[in-house]
């Protein structure tokens, strides 16, 4: 089941979602990697989803990646009496830790944490940016503000402190109970929710131990000022605009989605564009204008995926919004100022051997017209070079490794195939045109750019450049 697309899709799984028969048809429709949201549902769900996914993997004899997106340390106001209160602008508004219920001058806030790093003049933003309250004189377990721009305060609304480092790790305790469950049911992919700082996410990566490859999600600015470490740490990045786009100036999203992606391309990281992006098809058949460019800017700059959440977790046509999604990403594919973009955006290559081959593979096939460039892989970086590179073709990874096959998933333009590794030089070539052809990305009489190294199965180790001749 090849794509006719290289950026990939992630679906998340929800209510809309949930039976093995509506996996398999998301799938079928163009989905490529699962998001199972740990902000919901049980861990019984959460592992009906992934066996269904597992059988569905088997039934089409397709590597599929699953994505356990752990909650992170949301911030919420407590309860409120009568389910809210109405708060006006000028007016004083005050935030502490008791736990009674609030009204029209006050709130609980049970974070403690988060008082530590407030002081006057800080600005705190409730309900997704609705309400915004300025701090007047903060304290042990208190904050004073006066509210800039009012509106109703509900039960359980979430608080963003846009300029502050707040001390809070990455990972909660409700967090590491779904890492633990998360790993022990075999994800492939871990997206850690909020991280500010390059230790959230080496703190992680100590807990998983290689058993998942690491997402970081940047929904915070302060991560911002620590990007290159955090992509350094991660195996890859999510552009969460949701609370990106709350806690800065919604100006200022675009642009810094564009310097991720670059940035993540660059080191050659996967890097996921998320958050609205087809957000009216929760409700409506088809997406608006607007949201049918935001998914066609996302390929442009280079995302290797676009995600879907409500979308596909509790619309009402989940199958529709993959479908659509799918067609603008082809569509987007085909133009020509796309090509044009990837071609003078190639990232210089690093002085290494396996660098020098990618990219001139990528040269290479793009000269002789060859239908696919093949990589051999056992951790995946091999293959990772290669998608770098963005070449026209589509790239054949061939690998031992059920779990870099998947991992891989998440990948521009890979196409992974699970297979025994290989003996010789003969061996690599027969295999490679074999399995091109199999997966109907090459026809007879067609060439193909095959990359490997020698010692055969070592890890990072890629040294050899060949050009194969598609026979009978």
């Amino acid at each position: 089941m090849k794509r006719n697309r290289r950026a990939k899709i992630v679906a998340t799984l929800g209510p809309a979602t949930n039976s093995a028969a509506e996996i398999e048809r998301l799938f079928e429709t163009g989905a490529d990697v699962f998001r199972l949201n740990f902000s919901h549902g049980a861990h019984a769900e959460h592992k009906a989803r992934l066996d269904a996914i597992r059988a569905a993997e088997k039934k089409f004899d397709r590597p599929i990646a699953v994505l356990a997106d752990l909650q992170g340390p949301k911030l919420r106001v407590g309860t409120m009496a009568e389910g809210g209160a109405l708060l006006e602008q000028g007016q004083a508004f005050r935030l502490d830790l008791d736990d009674a219920t609030g009204d029209s001058t006050r709130a609980p806030l049970p974070h403690p944490e988060i008082f530590a790093a407030l002081k006057e003049g800080t600005e705190l933003l409730l309900d997704d940016g609705k309400i915004r309250l300025r701090v007047t004189e903060a304290g042990d377990g208190f904050a004073e503000t006066v509210v800039e721009a009012g509106g109703r305060l509900s039960d359980r609304k979430g608080v963003n402190v846009p300029k502050a480092v707040l001390p809070l790790g990455a990972m909660t305790d409700k967090d590491r109970r779904d890492l633990d469950f998360a790993l022990s049911i075999g994800v492939d992919w871990v997206a850690l929710s909020f991280v500010q700082r390059p230790e959230d996410v080496a703190e992680a990566r100590k807990i998983i131990q290689g058993r998942a490859a690491v997402l970081s999600k940047l929904e915070k600015p302060a991560a911002i000022d620590r990007l290159d470490e955090i992509i350094t740490l991660s195996d890859a990045i999510m552009v969460a605009r949701g609370d990106l786009g709350v806690e800065l100036p919604p100006e200022d999203v675009p642009s810094l989605q564009k310097h991720i992606v670059r940035k993540c391309r660059e080191a050659g990281k996967p890097v996921v564009v998320a958050t609205q992006m087809l957000e009216s098809m929760i409700s409506s058949p088809a997406p608006t204008r607007a949201e049918a460019s935001d998914v066609a800017t996302a390929i442009y700059d280079g995302a290797d995926a676009v995600m879907l959440s409500a979308e596909t977790a509790a619309g009402e046509y989940p199958f529709e919004a993959v479908a659509i999604m799918a067609r603008i990403i082809a569509r987007v594919e085909r133009d020509e100022a796309y090509r044009a973009i990837m071609e003078t955006s190639h990232p210089d290559p690093e002085h290494t051997a396996p660098d020098a081959i990618t990219a001139a593979a990528r040269q290479v096939a793009e000269t002789i017209g060859a239908a696919v460039i093949v990589t051999y892989t056992t951790s995946g970086s091999t293959t990772l070079r290669a998608a770098r590179e963005r070449p026209v073709v589509p790239i054949l990874c061939l690998t031992e490794s059920t779990e870099t096959a998947r991992r891989l998933v998440l990948a521009w333009g890979v196409h992974g195939v699970i297979t025994r590794d290989v003996r010789n030089f003969s061996d690599m070539i027969d295999k490679a045109c074999r399995i091109a052809l199999s997966e109907e990305l090459a026809h007879k009489g067609d060439r193909l750019v095959v990359t490997a190294g020698v010692p055969f199965g070592t890890p990072g180790a890629t040294n050899i450049l060949r050009i194969a001749w598609v026979g009978d």
